[in-house]
């Protein structure tokens, strides 16, 4: 594979990317959540395999099997049994609507591009182009997790902060360091384990995940 047939594959895998970032701000339903957040890591780990191939960067591919191992099926299993445990069925609440979420999704995006406008003109490599996307999908991650209601969204969202923090490296540095990577796959392990106990005991001693109806309870007490 040639470096320009890469860099256009890699751009479109990026706007996929990109537009699963989008499809989590405006989702309301959590299991359509869940398989748009697989979705996006599948295409994170075919574009990490892709720049390792044409890198030569060959610790890609084990982040490219973590990736696929971890946020395409243990992450998105473990989450769909704690969705089926706590009979969460519901649409997801948002603090606002959908166009004005879009709204600000766009301009988040707009933002990126202008802001990874240097480093795009003075990077080499075939992934310069997909910088901007790649801190985009952080940001798009980053309004999901302030604008939901419901804390497991908020941690999809979370997660999707974290796939776009390693697009970033993977497109401005060919990926982070392999023990930073398998030290980072190991936290967010412990983490879903901790958050499905976490999540279990507060459903029973509250009867809600919805943030808002914790607060108001804390309020009155």
């Amino acid at each position: 594979m040639n470096p320009t047939a890469a860099a256009q594959l890699n751009s479109l895998l990026a706007a996929l990317i990109l537009l699963t970032a989008f499809a989590l701000v405006v989702q309301r339903r959590m299991n359509a959540l869940l398989h748009i957040f697989a979705w996006q890591g599948f295409l994170l780990a075919v574009s990490t395999a892709i720049v390792g191939f044409v890198g030569g960067a060959h610790h890609l591919y084990i982040s490219s099997f973590l990736t696929l191992g971890i946020k395409v099926i243990l992450l998105p299993y473990i989450l769909h049994l704690l969705i089926h445990k706590l009979k969460i069925r519901k649409e997801v609440d948002s603090v606002i609507n959908v166009p004005t979420t879009m709204m600000i999704g766009i301009i988040l995006v707009i933002y990126s591009y202008h802001l990874t406008a240097p480093i795009r003109e003075l990077s080499t490599l075939v992934t310069r182009s997909t910088i901007a996307v790649a801190l985009a999908t952080f940001m798009l991650g980053f309004l999901m997790m302030i604008t939901r209601k419901h804390a497991v969204a908020q941690i999809i969202g979370f997660l999707a902060m974290e796939n776009g923090l390693l697009f970033a490296a993977t497109s401005a540095t060919y990926g982070m360091p392999l023990v930073v990577e398998l030290g980072v796959a190991l936290d967010l392990l412990i983490a879903a384990f901790i958050f499905g106990m976490f999540f279990f005991h507060i459903s029973t001693t509250f009867d809600s995940l919805d943030v808002d109806q914790m607060a108001r309870l804390k309020e009155e007490d």
